[in-house]
């Protein structure tokens, strides 16, 4: 019915990811978000390429969710300005993206849009430093 071994594993990383979300900052959470959404583009690119559209599907959609409901739900748009608002279009966009890429089983689209999370992903990673020394940040994490 199922791999002992491969059930074993995937508990395990399943009680991995929940302590590493219990035990995270806003600012991690975000972080999570990002690597979650990436990791998801990429095993549906690999399901895409082999032709496994169960799993492909499934990916995709993962993916979306996280970029959707996690990322662009979690923007503070009346305390984020401009910034916010140009996230929220963007988010939206990949979301668009994503699902013509599922549609379409076009692995370019997946990489254009693991290549926006990267560079955005790039930047949120490189704001942690500033974080201790800026109260605004501070706040934009915990509603971004």
């Amino acid at each position: 019915m199922y791999s002992p071994g491969k059930f074993g594993a995937e508990s395990y990383a399943r009680v991995g990811l929940e302590t590493s979300v219990n035990s995270a900052s806003p600012y991690e959470l975000v972080a999570l978000l990002f690597q979650g959404a990436r990791r998801a583009i990429r095993m549906g690119r690999v399901h895409m390429q082999s032709g496994n559209i169960p799993l492909k599907g499934k990916s995709i959609s993962h993916a979306i969710a996280i970029v959707g409901g996690g990322l662009q739900q979690g923007l503070n748009l009346e305390q984020g300005g401009d910034l916010a608002g140009r996230l929220n279009a963007l988010y939206d966009y990949m979301t668009r993206r994503l699902l013509e890429a599922n549609l379409t089983n076009d692995p370019a689209l997946l990489d254009e849009i693991d290549g926006l999370l990267a560079t955005i992903e790039e930047g949120w990673t490189g704001i942690k430093p500033q974080l201790k020394s800026s109260a605004g940040l501070t706040q934009l994490t915990t509603t971004a």
